[in-house]
Parts: C-alpha cells; sequence; structure tokens
C-alpha cells in the first residue's frame, strides 16, 4: 500500500494540477493555432464533416448528427460548445469568410439564437472544402489521436489562406485572452503574395494590402494612423463608428439612418442601442427625437431615428456617438498557438507562420507526388520495355509451371525449369532485369495492353510522368519554383472568392457635440408617502397647492440644474440630479427614488431630505438613538459622489433626527420610557460630518431616543403623548446631558 502513495508538498501539487488544466485550456480550447486560424473544436468540427462526406455539392445533413459525431470522436467536452462553433462557422455577419453552409435558422445580427440543432441543418462551403480540406489526403500534415486513441485526428488543417487574419478570433482562457478582428481576403491574399516575393518586407509595406480590419458588419474606422502600431505590436484598440445616411421625409423633417453598425454591436447591443437612444430623450439630454423604428431585414440594417423639424442632424449624430455605442472601440490582442505555446504576434509574424505552414504542406505534398510519379516511372518503363519483347514474355509466360517461376525470370533472368521453342529466346531471357514493380505490372498486364493505340497511350502517360517529375523536383529544389506555385493557389481562391472591401478606414475628425444649454429655473420637488418622486413648475404646483399638499409627503423648491439630498436613518446621503426625476404633468405618477439613487428603501429608512442648495445656506442638527447629537454646516455635503457617509454612528446606533437649523432656539428629547429633556440649541457644539457627536441625554440602559421636538421663543408648542396633551415651553429648562423629567400618564 506504502508503495502506491505518493508524499509531496500539497501546494506544489495543486499549483502544477493548475498549471497542467491552464496549459491544457490555453493550448486545446480557446486560442487559434496561428497556422489554420481555427480552435481545436472548430477544427474538429470541420474534419467530421469532410471525414461524414458532408459536402459543398451532396444534402445538408442535420446538424445534431454533427455534433454528436464530433462528440463522440474528437471533442468530448459537451455538445453546447461544438453546437456553438459550427454556429458561428456558418453566421456571415461574424466571419469575414463562412465555413459552413447553415440551413434553417441560425440566428441573425440582433441576437437571435440559432434554432435547436434537431432544427438545423449544416454542410461544408465550397471554400471549405478547397482551400481548408482540400489536401488531407495527400498526407501533408500530422494526424495524432484523438482523446481515447480509437480514432485519428489532424493536428492541423491544410488550410491554404492565412485564416487567422480573415475569420479573426475571439477566446478566453486562463490568464489570457484573445481579440483578432476579421479582414478582407482579397488583401490578406495580396499581403501574402507581397510577403512570398520579398521576406524582407515591413509592416508599413504589408498595410499597403492589408489596409487594416474589415468588419462583416461594415462601418467605419476612425483610427487609421494608429492602425500601423496596432499591426506592428500585435495589441491596442480599433475605434469603430456606425454609418449613418440622412433622408429628407415630405413634411421638412430629416431622418437620421443608420445603415451599418459597428461589429462590437452584434446581437443584444442593438437592442441596447434603441433602448440607449430612447432613454436620452427620457432624461432630456436631447429633445430632437419624433421616432425611433428598427427597419431592419435580411437585406441589411436600418434603424431610422425621426428628428424634429428644426433639429440639427450633425450635432445629433455627434451626441449618439459620444453617449451610445454608435461608436464604439474593438480591443485588439493579437494571441495565438505558434509553435506549442501562446504568442502575441503582429501582422508580418502571422503572415510569416502561414506562409511557412504552406512551404511546409507544399514539401510534404510534393515529396509524395514525386514519389508517386517514380513509382509510375518505373511501372511504365517496365510495361514499355516489355511491350518491345512481348514475344518472349509470352514465351515465359506459356513455358512457366507457376507465377513464381515467372517473375523469378523475369527479375533475375532464372530460365531453369522453363520451356523455350528456341535457344535464342533462352538467352535473351536470362538476360532479363526487370524489377519487383515492374514484374508484377507485367504479370498483371491484359492482353488489350498490346493494341497499338493502347501502347501509343502507355508512352504519352510516361511522357506526362515525366513532365511531373521534372516539375516536382523543381518545386522541391527551388524555393521560387514553390513560392511561385503557391501564390497561383492563392490566385485562384482570390479570383474564386474574393469580395470588396465593406468597412471604411479613415481619420475620423472627433465627434463634437454642442449640448444645448438648459434654462435654469425653480421647479417643485414632490414626493408621495410610497417614495415616488417628480418635478413640476411653481405655476401647476400653485394651481394644484391643496392636491399636491394632501398627496405628498415632501415639498419643496429647488433648481431644475440642482441635486435633491436624502439623509437615511442608517448614516447616509444620497444626492439625486433634479434632472433625473420625471418633469411634467401633476398626474404624472412620478419615478421610485429607488430607481434613480443608491438609496433602498427594504435597507433603510429616509430621516431628512431637502435640496443641496438649500443645504449650503444652513446648518444641520443630528440627533441619534443613542442620543448622540452635533451640528454639522451644511456645505460639507456638497460632495460629487452620489453616495456618502453623512455621520459617524456607534455600534448599534440609528439616526432618529435631521433637521435644518433656522428660528428653532431649544430642543427637546423624548425618551422611549417617557423622559423629556429640554435645553437651548446653543449647547449643541458645531462638529465635521465625520464626527461622532456629544450626548444629549442620559439614558437608562435599554432606553433610546424615540422623537426630538424644538420650539421657538413665543410660540407655543403642543404634543399629544401618549393622549395627554404637553406644551413643550412648558418643560422645565435644563442642561444638555442631563436625565430629564419623565412624564407620567
Amino acid at each position: 500500500m506504502d508503495d502506491r502513495i505518493i508524499r509531496t508538498e500539497y501546494s506544489e501539487e495543486m499549483q502544477k494540477a493548475y498549471i497542467d488544466y491552464a496549459m491544457s485550456v490555453i493550448i486545446a480550447r480557446a486560442l487559434p493555432d496561428v497556422r489554420d486560424g481555427l480552435k481545436p473544436v472548430q477544427r474538429r468540427t470541420l474534419y467530421d464533416m469532410y471525414e461524414l462526406g458532408i459536402r459543398y455539392d451532396r444534402p445538408y445533413r442535420k446538424s445534431a448528427r454533427i455534433v454528436g459525431d464530433t462528440m463522440g470522436k474528437y471533442h468530448p467536452h459537451g455538445d453546447s460548445s461544438i453546437y456553438e462553433a459550427l454556429v458561428v462557422m456558418s453566421q456571415d455577419f461574424k466571419k469575414g469568410l463562412p465555413l459552413i453552409d447553415g440551413h434553417g435558422n441560425f440566428g441573425n445580427i440582433e441576437g437571435d439564437t440559432a434554432a435547436a440543432m434537431r432544427y438545423t441543418e449544416a454542410r461544408l462551403q465550397r471554400v471549405t472544402q478547397e482551400a481548408f480540406l482540400g489536401d488531407l489526403d495527400k498526407d501533408v500534415v500530422d494526424f495524432i489521436p484523438n482523446f481515447d486513441e480509437t480514432e485519428k485526428e489532424p493536428s492541423v488543417l491544410p488550410v491554404k489562406i492565412p485564416n487567422l487574419l480573415v475569420n479573426g478570433s475571439e477566446g478566453i482562457a486562463v490568464g489570457m485572452a484573445t481579440s483578432i478582428p476579421p479582414h478582407n481576403l482579397t488583401e490578406v491574399l495580396d499581403g501574402a503574395k507581397a510577403y512570398l516575393l520579398n521576406e524582407n518586407i515591413t509592416t508599413k509595406e504589408l498595410m499597403r494590402y492589408v489596409k487594416g480590419p474589415d468588419f462583416p458588419t461594415g462601418g467605419i474606422v476612425i483610427n487609421k494612423d494608429e492602425l500601423l502600431d496596432i499591426y506592428e505590436t500585435g495589441t491596442g484598440k480599433i475605434k469603430l463608428r456606425g454609418k449613418v445616411e440622412f433622408e429628407k421625409t415630405k413634411g421638412g423633417k430629416t431622418n437620421v439612418v443608420i445603415t451599418e453598425i459597428p461589429y462590437t454591436m452584434i446581437g443584444a447591443n442593438i437592442s441596447k442601442f434603441l433602448m440607449d437612444v430612447a432613454a436620452l430623450s427620457e432624461t432630456k439630454k436631447t429633445q430632437d427625437i419624433v421616432d425611433i423604428s428598427n427597419q431592419s431585414s435580411k437585406e441589411g440594417i436600418r434603424i431610422v431615428i425621426e428628428l424634429r423639424k428644426d433639429a440639427d442632424p450633425e450635432n445629433f449624430v455627434n451626441m449618439l456617438y459620444k453617449k451610445t455605442r454608435l461608436e464604439d472601440t474593438f480591443g485588439v490582442n493579437m494571441l495565438a498557438i505558434a509553435d506549442g505555446r501562446p504568442e502575441t504576434m503582429g501582422l508580418k509574424q502571422i503572415i510569416k507562420a502561414n506562409v511557412d505552414f504552406q512551404f511546409q504542406v507544399a514539401t510534404r505534398k510534393y515529396t509524395n507526388l514525386l514519389a508517386k510519379e517514380l513509382e509510375k516511372k518505373e511501372i511504365q518503363e517496365g510495361l514499355i520495355k516489355a511491350c518491345n519483347v512481348i514475344d518472349l514474355i509470352i514465351e515465359i509466360l506459356r513455358g512457366s509451371k507457376d507465377r513464381a517461376m515467372a517473375k523469378a525470370c523475369l527479375v533475375e533472368g532464372k530460365i531453369d525449369g522453363i520451356k523455350f521453342r528456341s535457344k535464342e529466346s533462352k538467352i535473351m531471357a536470362a538476360q532479363l532485369a526487370f524489377s519487383e514493380k515492374q514484374a508484377n505490372a507485367i504479370l498483371e498486364m491484359r492482353l488489350y495492353k498490346l493494341i497499338g493505340l493502347e501502347i501509343e497511350a502507355l508512352i504519352n502517360e510516361h511522357e506526362e510522368t515525366m513532365a511531373n517529375i521534372y516539375r516536382y523536383e523543381d518545386i522541391l529544389d527551388k524555393r521560387d519554383s514553390m513560392a511561385q506555385v503557391i501564390i497561383n493557389e492563392l490566385e485562384d481562391i482570390k479570383k474564386a472568392y474574393g469580395k470588396k472591401r465593406k468597412t471604411v478606414i479613415e481619420n475620423g475628425q472627433e465627434a463634437v457635440y454642442r449640448e444645448k444649454e438648459l434654462e435654469e429655473m425653480e421647479v417643485v420637488f414632490l414626493m408621495d408617502r410610497f417614495g415616488y418622486a417628480k418635478t413640476i413648475d411653481i405655476a401647476t404646483y400653485e394651481r394644484n397647492k391643496e392636491a399636491a399638499d394632501a398627496e405628498n409627503k415632501y415639498i419643496f423648491t429647488c433648481k431644475n440644474t440642482g441635486r435633491v439630498c436624502l439623509f437615511t436613518n442608517t448614516g447616509q446621503l444620497h444626492t439625486i440630479k433634479v434632472l433625473d426625476l420625471p418633469f411634467g404633468k401633476f398626474r404624472d405618477k412620478g419615478i421610485p427614488i429607488d430607481n434613480v439613487s443608491n438609496f433602498s428603501s427594504e435597507k433603510e429608512g429616509l430621516v431628512f431630505i431637502t435640496s443641496q442648495s438649500e443645504l449650503n445656506l444652513c446648518q444641520v442638527i443630528f440627533v441619534t438613538a443613542q442620543s448622540m447629537m452635533k451640528i454639522v454646516n451644511g456645505g460639507e455635503f456638497d460632495v460629487a459622489k452620489r453616495t456618502v457617509a453623512a455621520t459617524k454612528l456607534g455600534e448599534g446606533d440609528r439616526v432618529v433626527s435631521i433637521v435644518s437649523l433656522r428660528e428653532q432656539r431649544n430642543i427637546v428629547l423624548q425618551s422611549k420610557e417617557g423622559y423629556f429633556l429640554r435645553f437651548p440649541i446653543e449647547e449643541i457644539p458645531e462638529k465635521k460630518k465625520g464626527a461622532i457627536g456629544v450626548r444629549g441625554m442620559k439614558l437608562g440602559e435599554k432606553d433610546s431616543i424615540e422623537n426630538v421636538y424644538y420650539t421657538q421663543n413665543a410660540v407655543e408648542a403642543v404634543i399629544d403623548y401618549k393622549n395627554k396633551k404637553i406644551v413643550l415651553n412648558n418643560l422645565k429648562p435644563a442642561k444638555r446631558d442631563g436625565k430629564g423629567t419623565k412624564i407620567r400618564v
């Protein structure tokens, strides 16, 4: 038993296990190979379809069949990852060169997901079959055992194009991520040809061909001058904008029509964009919007924003660039697996890696083709030689007892046991020296091959074989010849599948948005007992004063450009921009203050609410349940943050009362046990908001402050305490920090 126990440091074992896991995710799951530009799941899916014979010119097969076969043979990591990879490889709005021809609902640009795999069908695209899988039968790449060593799978596909650039890639591994934008096939192939012709070409020179990313969604790249640095280092940020057009309507209004979106807006971000535009109108950031409609279809994107007649369309579009994802950034990190390890590469490095791979594939391909042609040459020469002495061959065959005797005569000239018609034939037979392969071909040759035309065809075929041998040897011996073969293949692919660029690349000007200056005005803040708040103009309030006072708990005036301050029993101060509150009709419901601030009605209670401008002009008295109190200058609460601590509280304490200090002269503290203490406000010291304050009243062990009252000189203040009327002005004046007088009822 002891022999099977491995004694090791736990931390070392964990570290080793985590590193193994991380490398497995990096190498075998999340990152693409620089040679074929494919992640393992993509490579395995395409190879499985190739093995199943689901070619471009054959019927579609159920996606579930493909996914199940791939998972069972090559990728044992769940069907969802395989189907997702299959779906993405078929989406022309995500891939510059779709590799799979999908039939059925494979999702759309607006974020609708593909139908379940049991409903959709798929087959290979023609370009995938020709440029990705075409040479697999020529032993040009290594095959490795699958996960259970019952099958063989290619370690890399013999892709003839720099697919990593053409289709890009996105993936998150452990501690690293890749984000490579798609590029135009024609430009990438031109760049690869330029490198083949001049290995010392610079990145700047390569960018004469590969001008920048070409997103399937089009759009505009507006930082052209920064692309060189991005392509040299392999990292950076590409700034994208959607394409916008202006359409005049019959009524003289202008429609802003978005015809192309940034690549980063694909999916749910389109609906998010529409919501953001609507929010601009709802929050009064702009009042130019009349209507928004998404008229997109299979033909393309068309988002129409109808503007008011007097709106400035250019300024409005600049606002969209500033405040929505109509202008966005694409983070570039060209990370891929090169020589078995992750590496961040620039444009030239990626093209170089792919071209080097093309030379490796071509070398193996033409080495194998040359071997086959040399074998054909040997056999053809044997058959031609045999045709010249066909009478002798026939005599040997007729005189031999078995195949072995005839073959020995053809290969080694052994004539023992063979019956010849003449001595001359015997002498000639002894001189024969065919090779093993030639002898087998002669013995298997059919009689019709002796027809004159067949012999002539054999001679022509031999001449063709010799031409192929010369060509293959030339390709293998001379780098320029092999480079030209690769260039010719690239030209054929470019001619068959090349398309025009969709994305415009330019140095766009910074979007300058001129916000209309908001006219400052006094408004009335209203909030009911349920926490719904709104603002109305003063004239509306005056007309509905009686109803407003009856229906609302908090009412005060403030500036529409100002802020509202909410003090809670937990000692927090939350601020709300008045502009974030709905402004309009008196009967409008309003909005919960929880929605426009960090205040949570479930976790804290509202103690005091006022405007920032009013707070700045006064002092504030704080009283807590444990009888701690202080006066704070209201200007201390003029802060930029949405939430700050308004006061310091002891353990288990809470704020009971906060009021602004005006004409009050005395304060009356009432405890839960019925003690009342009245003393002058002058005895409360002024402190900073971060101070805990001083004790206002001596409390019993289980007692706490329940209510706080204020009185003015010569103004009678009466309260109802347990059905008993108490005149606060008649309470005996005392000093702060006294026990107070108990009121008996």
